[in-house]
């Protein structure tokens, strides 16, 4: 598989081989999508909605009942890497790749502009 540029690959000596070859899997998926925002994006939001709705059934109903599985939770999620987020590129970031050049923008190719 080729690598991610200067990433690192998603696949960890720490996931069990089932979660490191869905890891492999949707690394690959994606790679096979380089070049192609749109098609980019719909796996992004692919992933976004599996994250949610992970997080909101499956996780949320075993969640600890008691102090000590609490503890050994938390413990787990401050030697691990903290909480799972599924963070959003800002708008402005998003704009930075965007030309400014006035000839890209459509107004420019618009001879007659709406009044």
């Amino acid at each position: 598989m080729e690598p991610m540029g200067d990433r690192q690959s998603l696949v960890s000596d720490q996931l069990s081989p089932e979660l490191a070859a869905l890891a492999q899997r949707i690394e690959a998926v994606a790679l096979s999508r380089r070049g192609d925002e749109l098609a980019l994006l719909e796996l992004l939001r692919l992933l976004e909605q599996l994250h949610s709705q992970i997080r909101e059934t499956w996780f949320q109903e075993t969640l600890p009942t008691n102090r000590h599985r609490l503890y050994a939770l938390l413990r787990d999620i401050e030697a691990k890497g903290g909480w799972p987020y599924i963070k959003r590129m800002p708008l402005r970031s998003l704009l930075a790749y965007m030309d400014p050049s006035p000839e890209s923008s459509p107004e420019a190719n618009n001879p007659n502009p709406p009044t």
